[in-house]
């Protein structure tokens, strides 16, 4: 079956001003769909392999745009127009079981920013920022992952996409920048429901 660009919950504008309508234009109707392009065809080529050094070949590409797809799925669904701006939830952590699991962990939620941003902004090259839930200790702890590897040891409960792609036309180099301002969009709703189901909670 093949993979397809799933559409966005909002409009390509409804980010602004903290992603502009460019950024989002160029990167869901562009970079995502490249690798949702490149991940049909490294799939259908592998099922078309007949020898262990081909399927093994194709493992690079596999991983790379499966990611790339895995990642950005997920990432459109964490973020929401901005409540500052009266558009909607974005930005807003409500009362509730992730907001206890991240004071609980980080003290509040302007620790975590920091501590978030300091991690996310010092990966070498491209890469992503997340908040994941560790399956073991049922804790929230910040990951990084490099390229578009995606999270694979933890449950991801808000991921930060940090190629230039996603920021340079608007921030240019300033991660940092990005980076806080990313924050006023992020789907808080959304990641309390990772965050319950990844710890086997109901609502």
């Amino acid at each position: 079956m093949s993979n397809t660009l799933p559409p966005l919950p909002y409009a390509y504008d409804a980010l602004e001003p903290y992603i502009s309508k460019q950024i989002m234009t160029l990167h869901h109707t562009k970079h995502h769909q490249t690798y949702v392009n490149a991940l049909n065809a490294a799939e259908a080529a592998y099922a078309k392999s007949s020898t262990p050094k081909e399927r093994i070949a194709l493992q690079a590409a596999l991983k790379f745009n499966g990611g790339g797809h895995i990642n950005h799925s997920l990432f459109w669904k964490n973020l929401a127009p901005a409540s500052s701006e009266g558009k909607g939830n974005g930005g807003t952590l409500q009362d509730g079981p992730l907001k206890e699991a991240i004071n609980s962990t980080f003290g509040n939620l302007e620790n975590l920013k920091k501590e978030f941003n300091a991690a996310t902004a010092g990966i070498q090259g491209s890469g992503w920022g997340w908040l994941g839930l560790n399956p073991t200790t049922k804790r929230l702890e910040i990951v990084t992952t490099a390229n578009q590897d995606p999270l694979l040891s933890h449950v991801p409960i808000i991921g930060v996409d940090i190629w230039e792609h996603a920021f340079y036309l608007q921030y240019l180099n300033v991660k940092v920048d990005y980076l806080n301002a990313i924050w006023s969009v992020i789907n808080f709703q959304e990641a309390e429901a990772r965050f319950l189901e990844g710890s086997g909670s109901k609502l």
